[in-house]
């Protein structure tokens, strides 16, 4: 079985070394990949690789899943800048066995009704297409002007297995798609993340996102590479006043030099920080704080109602309000089929 692994790895690498010269290094090629799904992880500001423990875990940690022992799905939806962009997410994990779990997540990024008015400028004379802005007779022919949308899609197939009482590890295999009017482009990464809890209470986690250098190949003929990212988290529960109040904090490893783009370097090698609270009252509400790797502050709430958890969360980009752009607004919907005969296996 390890010799079957290791010459599936060795193949994707040659796959990579030898693809042709149009392939770059696109160092924001993934970014839609990176803006994370679900109101509650979003709330704390992205800070959910070590608390992960959801159907959402196979976007942020696929070890977390190991946690789930019913089925659960989730849906949510992200409106951006003023409803310019929209951003969708759903998910579905079920149980297995006495210690493993399947999901699959899809997310969608999509700007739609983009007018399209490439063969639109006509000679006002002839009525011909012409496509020159400086044309001394051109206009534009309203009736010629289409629509397209700019749209980025990404699914997650993960497995996670418990080895141990406090030690998860697991695995996602992502499809992407993407589509600008007339091109298109498909990709395949891997996601390999672990989870452990050295004591109670105390918890760690790790997500390596495209470990083996995702490809994107467009129509055009380019191939954009996304290279690794390191996630890695720690999170930890205190107990008081009823509730649990759980600090945790994320670090995003990059290797795409950002420099400028990213909170600190060295050299090329990027970091980013999120940061995040969550003080869960009974298990019935919740109210969070965060502070993400776009230097967005966060906020968000959720209640917990039989069978079905309800979050919302809240950023903003910049508290100018003459810099400032619209404020974005998550919602996202979990049902968990929390009947025994829907619980897992015990052993």
């Amino acid at each position: 079985m390890l010799k079957k692994y290791l010459f599936l790895f060795l193949f994707l690498l040659l796959s990579i070394v030898q693809v042709d010269a149009q392939t770059v290094i696109g160092k924001y090629a993934g970014e839609f990949m990176a803006i994370g799904v679900g109101g509650r992880p979003l709330g704390m500001g992205g800070a959910f690789v070590a608390g992960a423990n959801d159907v959402t875990a196979g976007y942020y940690n696929p070890a977390g899943l190991a946690h789930i022992n019913y089925p659960q799905i989730s849906l949510m939806h992200d409106e951006r800048f003023g409803n310019l962009v929209n951003y969708n997410y759903a998910g579905v994990a079920i149980p297995y066995g006495t210690d493993m779990t399947f999901a699959l997540n899809i997310m969608r990024l999509g700007i739609d009704d983009i007018p399209d008015t490439r063969e639109a400028l006509i000679d006002r004379t002839t009525g011909q297409v012409i496509y020159d802005i400086y044309y001394p007779s051109a206009r534009l022919d309203p009736s010629k002007v289409t629509k397209f949308s700019n749209q980025d899609w990404v699914g997650y197939l993960s497995f996670a297995k418990r080895y141990s009482e406090n030690f998860y590890y697991g695995a996602s295999v992502k499809i992407i798609y993407r589509d600008i009017a007339e091109f298109s482009a498909y990709g395949v990464g891997f996601d390999v993340g672990a989870w452990y809890s050295p004591y109670e209470n105390f918890h760690l986690g790790a997500n390596l996102q495209d470990i083996t250098t995702t490809l994107v190949a467009w129509n055009t003929g380019r191939n954009e590479l996304v290279a690794p990212t390191a996630k890695l988290g720690a999170a930890y529960d205190l107990y008081f006043l009823g509730g649990r109040l759980t600090p945790a904090v994320d670090f995003d490893v990059r290797f795409e030099n950002r420099r400028y783009a990213s909170m600190f370097n060295v050299g090329p090698v990027s970091f980013d920080v999120h940061g995040g609270l969550e003080f869960n009252f009974k298990n019935i509400f919740a109210i969070r704080g965060g502070y993400n790797d776009v230097k967005q502050f966060t906020i968000g709430a959720g209640v917990k109602l039989p069978k079905l958890n309800i979050d919302y969360s809240f950023a903003r980009f910049s508290a100018s309000e003459l810099e400032r752009l619209p404020d974005t607004h998550r919602i996202s919907l979990m049902l968990t089929l929390e009947e025994p005969r829907f619980m897992r296996a015990s052993n």
